[in-house]
């Protein structure tokens, strides 16, 4: 909590001729300062203005990706044909055969990491990464250095927008996070959820007994971005602090919601800048930590 400090001794010193009147100089800090701590979210009628959550940062950065990308849910690279000749699905990942291989106790997941990012952008990667296992929260995934032998893998690149596949894909699977937009904690764990089989917590199976999808209120051409999918929630709650959840005002036409929950005193969420309790949960469920 901000405590106020008492006046100081050694600054500038009292205007005599008139003790009440603030020094010009002062005044253009502090006005400087409010506008820095206390940008405008939203509009004086309650609308909202401006999206800060990963999923409005991912919605703004994937507004105007490079064509031929087939994105589905917002971020989510969708129907592609494999090697083999095989259409794949952005379906949820509720087999082993999407998820990543299990080794003893561990998943060993290599990764590797684009040149295009700059020393700082690597370091904030390798940060989110690490937290899987790390800290109060742990999950039994753990991402290391890509070897020469390794043929499945995560490749981290600065393509056009924030996106991932849906689960293990086979090969060098690419995870995109444009230099300019998406590299941010939130987001990069992400991105990383969705490598991992997880889909968004809005599009659970489940998801139509805790919100309403105010479609009237829907960018046109957007809606594919709230369907329902069939889902494993593998007997978890629903989470409205999960990283994977929309804010309320996701794809917003007009400012109002999107997204409402039906209990009404829940009014904030999709505001996640790490993963939640449940999204740890919900990994070692699926990955049997």
């Amino acid at each position: 909590m901000y405590k106020r400090q008492p006046p100081s001794t050694t600054g500038i010193p009292e205007n005599t001729e008139n003790s009440n009147t603030m020094p010009p100089i002062i005044i253009t800090v502090l006005l400087l300062s409010v506008a820095a701590i206390s940008p405008v979210s939203t509009k004086s009628n309650g609308k909202k203005e401006k999206d800060e959550s990963v999923c409005g940062q991912i919605e703004k950065a994937n507004a105007h990706v490079r064509p031929g990308l087939n994105l589905t849910y917002g971020d989510i690279m969708g129907d592609m044909i494999d090697d083999d000749g095989i259409l794949r699905n952005a379906v949820p990942c509720t087999s082993s055969s999407c998820k990543w291989p299990k080794s003893g106790n561990k998943v060993k997941i290599p990764y590797e990491i684009s040149g295009a990012f700059s020393r700082q952008q690597k370091r904030l990667i390798k940060k989110a990464l690490r937290e899987f296992r790390k800290g109060e929260r742990t999950t039994c995934v753990r991402f290391v250095k890509k070897r020469g032998t390794d043929t499945n893998y995560l490749s981290f690149i600065s393509d056009s927008g924030c996106w991932s596949y849906l689960g293990q894909i086979g090969g060098r699977q690419p995870i995109s996070l444009q230099r300019n937009g998406c590299v941010r904690k939130d987001i990069v764990q992400h991105e990383v959820l969705h490598a991992l089989g997880f889909h968004h917590e809005q599009s659970r199976s489940d998801r139509d007994d805790h919100v309403i999808i105010k479609f009237e209120n829907v960018i046109s051409g957007t809606e594919r971005n709230f369907e329902i999918a069939d889902t494993n929630n593998l007997a978890t709650p629903y989470d409205f602090d999960s990283v994977m959840h929309y804010s309320p005002f996701a794809f917003s036409s007009n400012g109002e919601p999107t997204i409402v929950a039906r209990d009404s005193s829940i009014t904030n969420f999709g505001t996640a800048t790490e993963m939640s309790a449940r999204d740890y949960d919900l990994v070692n469920r699926l990955y049997d930590c």
